[in-house]
């Protein structure tokens, strides 16, 4: 059996102080050890979401979601590097060397009925979530679960496949999620959205939709663009983008994907829509007051439909890792340390971060 040296201690971004103001700088914190269900994963990259930002700065403790103990202020949900060391329990499933992923759904319990029904784990009451009900990714060894770790095909590059675990997956179920065919209209609202979004353009270029995308400024325009988005509306150039939406679409588009966290973004998703069109809400906003929906009249006398998207199952990761195996999806990266993540979270609250930030952990 391969065995490596694992050191006692290891630097970890710890999250300090509270709301806005608080931090993450790098310690030295002790190597956990796996328990017979767990595997120990060296983190060579890990993804930065805007769901550790949030998590970070307190931003959703309004709705009872906040960094519990269990953490111990670690966040990082997009992590991906190599078994290490195998819990007792999992020597039939993993071995050291194996090169594995972890995601925001932690770990799940498998035996109750949103586990159990074969689609629906990620509603599981039981659950554990990186970086808020347990150790994140943000430190150069994590604890995963060993029966809910993702394995990394060949063909995926580590900094590949950490953005994939959370924000890749979540653009690809949320375009499932839509009822959007292939050569149908879907709108990408990205409006004053950040940069790391960006990257829900591809899976819908992949699975033959109409992709226009709001967003402004040339560089978006040019990046929306680059990333297969065939029509550009720029929202500081028009006064009426669902206007201009109409004007392409003749009705309307047949689904709207809302990544960005704004009140703007959900107010004017709805009128987008053809009679029969679906929003999917993605973007978490920190104001509570922000609602996804439309006035009663206009849901029912053009039966349109809201839904919710969050990340994806199991097999959602494995069939948009395949996408990266196979050449068809390389995300824009923003390469940095685990150092920088501060700096990172700054630029991500400025708008001023481009593509997908990933960083360098071991």
């Amino acid at each position: 059996m391969a065995t490596v040296d694992i050191p006692k201690h290891q630097k970890a971004a710890v999250k300090v102080g509270n709301g806005e103001s608080a931090k993450a700088p790098v310690q030295q914190v002790d190597v956990p050890t796996p328990g017979p269900g767990e595997i120990l994963v060296k983190i060579n990259w890990t993804g930065l979401c805007a769901s550790d930002k949030s998590l970070i700065h307190d931003e959703w403790a309004s709705f009872g979601v906040a960094m519990q103990p269990a953490t111990k202020g670690i966040a990082g949900h997009e992590g991906a590097g190599v078994v290490v060391s195998v819990g007792d329990d999992m020597h039939h499933k993993w071995k050291v060397g194996d090169r594995a992923g972890i995601k925001w759904v932690w770990s799940v319990c498998g035996e109750c009925e949103f586990c159990t029904n074969g689609s629906d784990e990620l509603h599981c009451p039981n659950q554990k979530n990186a970086g808020f009900t347990a150790a994140g990714t943000f430190q150069q060894y994590a604890l995963s679960d060993g029966k809910y770790t993702t394995r990394i095909p060949d063909g995926v590059t580590d900094e590949e496949a950490g953005p994939i675990m959370c924000g890749g997956v979540t653009a690809y179920t949320a375009c499932k999620r839509s009822g959007v065919k292939p050569g149908q209209w879907i709108v990408s609202a990205l409006l004053l959205v950040l940069d790391y979004d960006l990257d829900i353009i591809l899976p819908k270029m992949l699975i033959g939709m109409r992709i226009i995308a709001i967003d402004g400024g040339d560089e978006k325009r040019d990046l929306c663009k680059k990333l297969g988005a065939e029509e550009f509306i720029d929202f500081t150039q028009v006064s009426d983008p669902a206007a201009e939406v109409m004007k392409l679409t003749k009705y309307g588009a047949h689904g709207v994907i809302v990544t960005a966290a704004t009140k703007e973004a959900y107010a004017s998703a709805p009128g987008f829509l053809r009679p029969g069109g679906t929003v999917v809400a993605v973007g978490l906003p920190k104001d509570p007051t922000v609602l996804a929906g439309a006035p009663p009249l206009m849901l029912c006398l053009r039966k349109l439909n809201i839904v919710g998207s969050v990340v994806g199952t199991l097999k959602d990761v494995e069939e948009a890792l395949d996408f990266t195996a196979r050449g068809l999806v390389h995300p824009i990266l923003t390469k940095g340390s685990l150092e920088d993540l501060d700096k990172y979270m700054d630029l991500m609250i400025a708008g001023k971060l481009a593509g997908r930030a990933v960083l360098k952990v071991s």
